[in-house]
C-alpha cells in the first residue's frame, strides 16, 4: 500500500502510517529500529532496495530524505515537504517513508524526522553518498546512535579518510570497513592456527582503495609491524601476505568468489570470500548498534600509537 502525500507536515505522515497499518491489519511494534537514509535521487531507488532487503534481518522503520535543489529564486524560498508512505509489501517487513524536501525546510530536514522516529527504538542513520565530514555533528547524525557512510561513493577515498580519522565519535562506522569483515576473520584464524610472530605485512589492492588502506591501518595496529602498499590491477582487494619465521601466510583473492589460504608448511586450501552486496553490508551493521572499536583502531591508529 502506497499513500502519497503532497505538501504535508509530519503531523500528517503520522496520520498516513497509522491510516495504512490499520489497512493491511500490520501493527508497528514488530520494528525494532528506524533507519534514516539521506540521499539524493540518482540514489534513492538502490539505497531502499538494500534497507528493504536488510529489513527481513531487521524490521524498522526507513526514513529516506531526498532534499530536492530548486532551478529558480522563487522555488528555493518556497518551502514544501512531499510525503510517499509505502507499508506492506510496498515496504520489506517494516515501513518505509520517501520523504522530498523543498526550500528552507531542506536545511532543517532533523525537525521533519524527529518526529517520525519510533518511540524507544535505536536510530541508524546511513549516507550512502554526499556523507558529512563530520557525521556526529550533522543534525540528522546527532540523532543516532550509529552513522554509517561510504568512502567508495567519494572520489578522493584518501583525503576523506584522514577527515573522518580526525572527526572520528563513537557510533561512526563505513562500509568500506564492513567490507573486509570476511578478510578479517580468515587472518584472525589463519594467526592462530599458525600462532607465530608476523615480521613483515603486504595489502595488495587497487590503487586508492579505502578498504585497503583500512585494513593496512588494522595490520599496523593490531601486529606492531609496518605494513607495504602494493597496487594491483584489482578488482578491490587481492592479497594480503604476513612474513613469519616459518614462512609466509597468503590470502589470495585475484578475482571471483574464491581465494586461497597458505599457511606455512600446509597445502593451499580454498574459501569463499565473495564481494558481499550492499543489503549484506547494512544487514551486518545493524546487528550490532554499538561503538565499533576495531573501526576506531584501523581509523585512527590509536592502538599502534599505544604500543610504539
Amino acid at each position: 500500500m502506497k499513500i502519497d502525500l503532497t505538501d504535508t507536515t509530519a503531523s500528517k505522515i503520522n496520520k498516513a502510517l497509522v491510516t495504512g497499518r490499520r489497512a493491511i491489519g500490520t501493527p508497528a511494534v514488530g520494528m525494532v529500529l528506524t533507519m534514516v537514509i539521506v540521499t539524493d535521487e540518482e540514489n534513492a531507488y538502490d539505497s531502499m532496495r538494500a534497507a528493504e532487503e536488510a529489513s527481513h534481518e531487521h524490521p524498522s522503520r526507513t526514513l529516506v530524505v531526498i532534499k530536492r535543489h530548486a532551478r529558480t529564486l522563487r522555488d528555493r524560498t518556497h518551502s514544501r515537504l512531499d510525503a510517499e508512505v509505502r507499508v506492506g509489501s510496498e515496504a520489506g517487513t517494516g515501513e518505509t517513508v520517501v520523504l522530498r524536501t523543498y526550500g528552507e525546510v531542506s536545511d532543517h530536514a532533523a525537525s521533519v524526522v524527529l518526529p517520525l522516529l519510533l518511540p524507544d527504538a535505536p536510530v541508524v542513520v546511513w549516507w550512502p553518498v554526499d556523507a558529512p565530514d563530520t557525521p556526529s555533528a550533522d543534525p540528522l547524525g546527532a540523532l543516532a546512535q550509529r552513522r554509517i557512510t561510504d568512502l567508495y561513493a567519494v572520489e578522493r577515498p584518501t583525503q576523506v579518510l584522514e577527515a573522518r580519522a580526525r572527526n572520528y565519535a563513537p557510533g561512526d562506522t563505513d562500509l568500506a570497513w564492513t567490507r573486509l569483515t570476511l578478510w578479517r576473520s580468515m587472518l584472525a584464524a589463519a594467526l592462530d592456527q599458525a600462532r607465530t610472530k608476523v615480521t613483515s605485512a603486504a595489502v595488495e589492492a587497487e590503487a586508492d582503495n579505502p578498504s585497503a588502506e583500512l585494513l593496512a591501518r588494522w595490520l599496523e595496529a593490531r601486529l606492531g609491524v609496518n605494513v607495504d602498499r602494493v597496487v594491483t590491477e584489482g578488482p578491490v582487494v587481492t592479497a594480503v601476505r604476513l612474513g613469519t619465521r616459518d614462512g609466509e601466510i597468503v590470502l589470495d583473492r585475484p578475482e571471483g568468489p574464491l581465494a586461497t589460504l597458505t599457511l606455512p608448511g600446509q597445502p593451499p586450501r580454498t574459501l569463499a570470500l565473495k564481494v558481499r552486496p550492499t543489503s549484506e553490508l547494512i544487514a551486518e551493521e545493524l546487528r550490532r548498534l554499538d561503538a565499533d572499536e576495531m573501526y576506531a583502531i584501523a581509523l585512527t591508529g590509536e592502538a599502534a600509537k599505544e604500543n610504539a
